[in-house]
């Protein structure tokens, strides 16, 4: 399918994976548009190694104030490489960290909503002109990545102050797409990665928003100092071709090696 099709999607619940029980496990911090992509990830590590991870799913600002004040997470996953190089400089990571992926952002609507998905917005811009639209969910800017692009996208097509009044902010952006989704609202702009995720189908409509409204959505990991060499083992593997490969089939784009 191409990047600019549209596709149905089902999303399920947030949860844990059952490794989070294993207390010597190395502790994950990753941001929440990476829940299926680094779940995959993850699952396959588990096989091959027999070495399982805890991971925390959230927004990445959150993560970023939480690590200063003693969160005990040995790999940190930003979906905006800003806050990584903050907490470098503050001396919590070992180093500046790895680029891994550049997302994307896509408008979505469950079945009966009167939005019309494209890309361009234009369904959007109609539908609020006529008052069909009452609610659009996107994450919150004011700690979320995935938020900030929604809304330089919205200011990109002119509908950002138009919507006021009507937008509903999820904590992160997974649960501005279970927002989107659930009756909350009547649509929502969401990460990509989750709009392809094999889990997601026959609950919604997506496309993708062109990049060039939005700053690029560089997402960077570290290790914090106090990572144990088996949470350095699974930063190494999410730099090898196949958490590569994962990465690339949920929609990021890669940086070069």
């Amino acid at each position: 399918m191409r990047q600019g099709s549209r596709r149905r999607l089902c999303l399920l619940p947030l949860a844990f994976f059952a490794s989070m029980s294993l207390a010597d496990a190395p502790r994950v911090a990753a941001a929440a548009d990476l829940k299926f992509a680094l779940g995959e990830i993850a699952a396959t590590y588990a096989q091959q190694t027999g070495s399982k991870v805890q991971i925390s799913f959230g927004s990445s600002g959150n993560f970023a104030r939480q690590i200063p004040q003693g969160a005990p997470f040995d790999l940190f996953l930003s979906a905006d490489e800003d806050y990584i190089f903050r907490l470098a400089a503050q001396g919590l990571l070992r180093d500046r960290g790895r680029l891994y992926a550049i997302g994307r952002i896509a408008l979505l609507a469950p079945p009966g909503s009167p939005l019309p998905v494209d890309g361009q917005l234009r369904g959007l811009a109609a539908t609020l002109a006529d008052g069909r639209l009452q609610r659009l969910a996107i994450a919150n800017p004011a700690h979320a990545p995935y938020g900030r692009a929604a809304r330089a996208a919205l200011e990109h097509a002119g509908l950002w102050q138009a919507l006021q009044g009507r937008l509903v902010f999820g904590e992160n952006v997974a649960q501005a797409a279970q927002f989107a989704l659930s009756g909350s609202a009547q649509g929502g702009i969401v990460a990509w990665s989750l709009v392809r995720s094999p889990e997601l189908s026959e609950r919604g409509e997506a496309a993708l928003i062109p990049e060039s409204w939005h700053p690029p959505l560089r997402q960077r990991m570290a290790l914090t100092r106090r990572a144990s060499p088996e949470a350095t083992a699974f930063y190494d593997y999410l730099q090898q071709p196949a958490a590569r490969a994962v990465f690339e089939h949920y929609g990021f784009s890669l940086p070069a090696r």
